[in-house]
């Protein structure tokens, strides 16, 4: 039985051991059959601070009190040290994984340092455990490179940032734009399905998912979460490939977002990733489906693991190299679950994967060609596709996300922008995500309204701060609900 569809639900910000390090899931090696259990914490792994040792702890709180630091500088302390330094260029310092306490308390964490080694008990994250157990949990799944956000999501999406190895500024949005969009060199596996006549869709919790930032992703192409069930169930579905943004409330500090951001309940994501498996799993497209659930990047959450040396993408690094980097180097390990009835019940796959592997996992199944020498390389996790017929065992219900169905409801909706009021409104706009989101809008901006460019491109130049970007995100958002009412025939452009 071959793959038809293939899911990607991608969420943010934490690592491995943060989610999973304390499960005791055991199982049968993906390669050798015997058995084995994931690659989990031994309990007293620790960092020292300030004369203090602090060791991992089961418990995690569920909303972070601190967003820990995960830009490229904060990433090398936690990996190799607070005195460590990266040679532009050269190869990475040893790592040693020393640096997460300082690291964390340098970013405000200061009052308790030590919540940066707490990891969630099994009985936490009833959900993602569940699965973990039921299909294939990846244990040395890593983050395309040592870094934050959107370059570990362009990997995701290209094999590829580009040579973009930090979170880019608004300033730095508006001068892709003026030359057409950020560029890569073999282009996106949007473009490689196109080739081979696979049609795709974008599913987001929000009206500005980072992936509308790419070149090439066009308004009509993004849909709401909340028709991905409807969708599903209307019997046939005529998408190969399926990308899936939860929603980030970025202007509100990510409260009640589904995205598992370390600001927001982490409950909520749960149940975003329970109602996906629940909608694919009761459709009619589950035996020819895979699912893989993964998280962008550690997010500056502790693992165990020293991460191991990469193979550079090879297209370009250009003029958004900030650090030099060579991208020879992975990023800390996130949790990945690959979810199919056409694979064995109780998988660990100890194999080496990154974000680049799903582009690998779309070669595979879809016959398309590389896009850079990092996912011709990257191992695909259609090797977990090994049945010859799909399970009939596979649960249709998965535990309860013990979320308040009030803080649900309001996680899956839309916020109007023009009700919402900025967080920290007077500060810059150049905080983390912020200018992708802004990106996003502004692709979509220039799509409904391509006469008013150069007034657009003017208008996103002069952003400054956080509140100044809600005034513009919610015009956008305006104009994005009133040019979606209009029937595509009547549509300009």
């Amino acid at each position: 039985m071959s793959v038809q569809h293939v899911f990607v639900l991608m969420l943010e910000n934490r690592s491995f051991d943060h989610m999973l390090g304390f499960s005791m899931i055991s199982g049968r090696d993906a390669e050798t059959g015997q058995p084995t259990q994931v690659n989990r914490l031994a309990g007293s792994e620790s960092n020292g601070f300030n004369g203090t040792t602090y060791t991992v702890a089961k418990g995690a709180d569920l909303v972070m009190p601190v967003d820990p630091g995960h830009e490229f500088t904060n990433v090398l302390e936690q990996l190799c040290g607070p005195s460590a330094n990266y040679p532009p260029g050269g190869a990475y310092p040893a790592i040693d994984k020393s640096g997460f306490v300082a690291s964390y308390a340098a970013s405000g964490g200061s009052a308790a340092p030590g919540e940066i080694l707490k990891c969630f008990a099994p009985e936490q994250v009833p959900v993602l455990t569940a699965l973990a157990e039921e299909f294939a949990t990846c244990d040395n799944w890593h983050a395309s490179m040592p870094g934050p956000t959107w370059p570990n999501r362009m990997f995701v999406h290209a094999g590829s940032s580009g040579g973009l190895d930090h979170s880019p500024t608004s300033q730095e949005i508006v001068e892709w734009e003026t030359i057409g969009g950020f560029q890569f060199k073999a282009g996106t596996i949007f473009d490689a399905l196109k080739k081979k006549g696979v049609s795709h869709r974008l599913y987001a919790g929000d009206d500005f998912p980072m992936v509308a930032a790419l070149k090439g992703v066009s308004l009509f192409d993004i849909h709401h979460y909340s028709e991905f069930a409807g969708d599903l169930s209307q019997g046939t579905f005529p998408y190969g490939y399926v990308f899936i943004e939860p929603s980030y409330h970025v202007l509100d500090e990510y409260r009640n977002s589904t995205s598992q951001h370390p600001l927001t309940d982490i409950t909520l994501g749960e149940a975003l990733i329970k109602e996906t498996y629940e909608a694919i799993r009761n459709s009619d497209q589950w035996d020819t489906s895979v699912l893989i659930i993964t998280w962008d990047e550690h997010g500056g959450f502790y693992d165990h693991m020293t991460p191991a040396a990469a193979v550079a993408p090879g297209d370009s690094l250009g003029k958004h190299n900030q650090f030099g980097f060579t991208f020879e180097q992975y990023g800390p390990r996130v949790p990945a679950i690959v979810i199919s009835p056409l694979i064995p019940k109780n998988t660990i796959d100890h194999r080496l994967y990154d974000h680049a592997s799903i582009p690998a996992a779309i070669n595979a199944f879809f016959e398309s060609d590389p896009l850079t020498a990092r996912d011709r390389q990257a191992n695909s996790p259609s090797k977990l596709v090994s049945l010859q017929s799909a399970r009939q065992d596979a649960p249709t219900t998965l535990p309860s996300a013990a979320v308040p169905s009030a803080r649900l409801v309001m996680s899956m909706a839309i916020p109007d922008l023009n009700t919402v009021v900025a967080s920290r409104p007077d500060e810059t706009v150049n905080q983390g995500t912020l200018p992708v989101i802004l990106n996003s809008a502004l692709r979509q901006d220039l799509e409904m309204s391509p006469d008013q460019r150069t007034q657009i491109l003017q208008r996103v130049e002069s952003i400054k701060t956080r509140e100044q970007a809600r005034q513009y995100l919610a015009d956008v958002q305006t104009k994005l609900r009133a040019h979606r009412a209009v029937p595509a025939q009547k549509r300009i452009p």
